[in-house]
């Protein structure tokens, strides 16, 4: 009886100290993320959509903008902006945001049947550097 209530206590410190461990990387990757454009407590399953939709307008990979860490080059530094194209890409952002806003008057209470967004693919149409025809 004596020994099945230590394994008790001792997996039930286990657990809380998992738990405790969760929630700290958790807040710790919010920190690490440098989001300057989007917003900063979006949700992770929010911002790999945004940049999985970025990928198949430009036609790229994450290492395009992300570049890989020194310590294992097969995973990626996402905080870093080491690379220009991270903050070219910034810039795009907020020239499509501001596009949208003043042109198609997003944040206002039209119909969004009405708005015509203008996204990356707009102009990329799956290229990383479009082409003016």
């Amino acid at each position: 009886m004596r020994n099945k209530n230590k394994i008790v206590v001792i997996l039930g410190l286990l657990a809380f100290t998992l738990i405790g461990m969760a929630a700290g990387r958790q807040g710790q990757n919010f920190q690490q993320r440098n989001l300057k454009v989007l917003p900063k407590d979006i949700s992770d399953k929010a911002l790999d959509s945004i940049m999985n939709s970025y990928e198949k307008a430009l036609g790229i990979k994450c290492d395009f903008c992300h570049v890989k860490t020194k310590s294992d080059p097969q995973t990626l530094d996402y905080p870093n902006d080491a690379k220009p194209e991270k903050e070219i890409a910034r810039n795009m952002m907020r020239m499509t945001n501001d596009i949208n806003r003043i042109y198609f008057h997003f944040n206002t209470a039209e119909s969004v049947d009405d708005i015509q967004a203008v996204t990356c693919k707009t102009c990329h149409r799956g290229e990383p550097h479009p082409e003016i025809e």
